[in-house]
């Protein structure tokens, strides 16, 4: 370690804060460890495979633009868990599954298939994960990440930050727009929908990206709502920072009422999602995106769980929505559930300032980083809301990413369902955009069209 990195331990010890990967642990990336850092053998059960590259081209007949076929279609459960037979499966749930089972005994059920590691990206991905992996590190505290672009930062994670940025600078493509439908369902299983054009540019994922040119911008993120007709017309520009405590997150509205595009200064942390019904936070989106400098992260460490995995059967075109939105919670009929190593995170809310969410705790993949459940407690230390990402494999593009994010809240007796595509149209990740395509000017000519 040089002496600015000396220098960074002494002032954070608790932190890695630079050069965190050992020359030993860069030798294993691609060797005993994947490309991206979790273990590529399988585990001693034989419950769990080893890797071999994850999905990595799509199958026969696929053309864009399609629903993603599902590989495993032909599988059965190998189980269904309920709360009848809780007993036997309750050291393999995350708390929250534990919950819905319990809250919900005569309804919800986890369907377990067997297990598939089809998690996968470009090469330039493995290539920038390990180029940069030695000079990756945490700056201001943890609000930041520096020394690394392109790629998973902290291949071999050190503490609970660490894993939080893996998932917060994971492959999501180079851009993507999609077109999905949003859910609060009433107690009588009664919705509204709400219809979303959602566009991404990934800028730290550029190929040709240098540090100077990031300019501390991780994504630009357009939504503009089509339906229904009382919110249609709003459109929200985003400016992602990768050090938001340094740059805050700068967000624009343009506003169909007045013609007019407006500074969002709210969109962040806490405050409600959009048009959500108050059943997510702003920072819950993805599974939670933004600073995370308003709790204290914990590394766990690593557990073999029955989280959602492999979802195509949520994505499936031969559903309708009304298939999938029941009271209470989804269907869980339509849902898949596998056996995986997660990492566990626990983030504990910093004294002296404000989060609804008093505690919440990750579990993310160790093959894609993609935060796959999380369960958030009120101020009073109960279990309030249980989230999953239903995920997929792109294999188009590739990356692993979620079909459908669920947010039920176990004290209302309501969900939040974010990602519906099965009756629209699929994510295009073809698309060609550069950040001129995301300024409040150019927000302002699409507003009037």
């Amino acid at each position: 370690m040089n002496l600015r990195g000396i220098l960074f331990a002494g002032l954070f010890p608790s932190l890695s804060l630079f050069g965190s990967i050992s020359e030993a642990d860069l030798a294993r990336l691609g060797a005993d460890l994947t490309p991206l850092g979790a273990e590529r053998a399988g585990n001693a059960a034989g419950t769990i495979p080893a890797w071999d590259g994850g999905i990595t081209t799509p199958p026969a007949g696929y053309k864009p633009g399609m629903h993603h076929p599902d590989p495993f279609a032909e599988e059965k459960p190998i189980a269904t868990i309920t709360a009848s037979n809780l007993s036997e499966y309750e050291s393999r749930l995350t708390a929250g599954s534990i919950a819905l089972l319990k809250t919900y005994p005569s309804t919800y059920k986890v369907p377990l298939y067997p297990t598939h590691r089809t998690a996968s990206v470009p090469q330039r991905i493995y290539d920038a994960t390990k180029k940069y992996a030695p000079t990756a590190h945490l700056s201001n505290n943890g609000s930041g990440v520096e020394g690394a672009l392109i790629g998973t930062p902290f291949p071999v994670p050190q503490n609970g930050l660490e894993v939080i940025w893996n998932h917060l600078l994971r492959f999501r493509g180079q851009a993507a727009i999609r077109y999905i439908n949003q859910a609060a369902p009433l107690r009588n299983g009664s919705y509204t929908l709400v219809e979303f054009e959602d566009e991404f540019w990934f800028n730290y994922a550029r190929p040709d990206i240098t540090e100077k040119e990031l300019d501390n911008t991780i994504v630009f993120f357009k939504q503009n709502v089509l339906a229904p007709a009382r919110l249609a017309g709003s459109i929200l520009l985003v400016r992602e920072t990768l050090d938001q405590v340094k740059e805050p997150r700068t967000a624009w509205v343009y506003n169909t009422g007045q013609r007019r595009v407006r500074r969002a200064p709210n969109v962040a942390y806490d405050n409600p999602g959009t048009a959500a019904d108050g059943m997510r936070t702003t920072d819950q989106f993805d599974m939670f995106s933004g600073a995370p400098d308003r709790y204290d992260w914990k590394l766990e460490g690593k557990r073999e769980l029955i989280v959602p995995y492999n979802s195509y059967q949520l994505h499936s075109d031969k559903l309708k929505y009304s298939d999938i939105l029941k009271p209470l919670h989804i269907n869980q009929d339509y849902t898949r559930y596998e056996l995986h190593r997660v990492w566990v995170v626990e983030a504990t809310l910093k004294p002296g300032v404000s989060n609804v969410y008093s505690r919440r705790t990750f579990y993310v993949d160790e093959d894609s980083w993609q935060i796959l459940a999380v369960d958030q407690y009120d101020k009073r230390g109960q279990l309030w809301r249980v989230s999953e990402a239903h995920c997929i494999n792109y294999y188009d593009v590739p990356t692993f990413w979620s079909t459908l994010e669920v947010h039920t809240d176990l004290q209302a007796g309501r969900y939040l369902a974010i990602g519906l595509d099965n009756e629209g149209k699929m994510y295009d990740f073809s698309i060609k955009r550069s950040a001129a395509d995301y300024t409040p000017a150019a927000l302002s000519r699409e507003g009037v069209r």
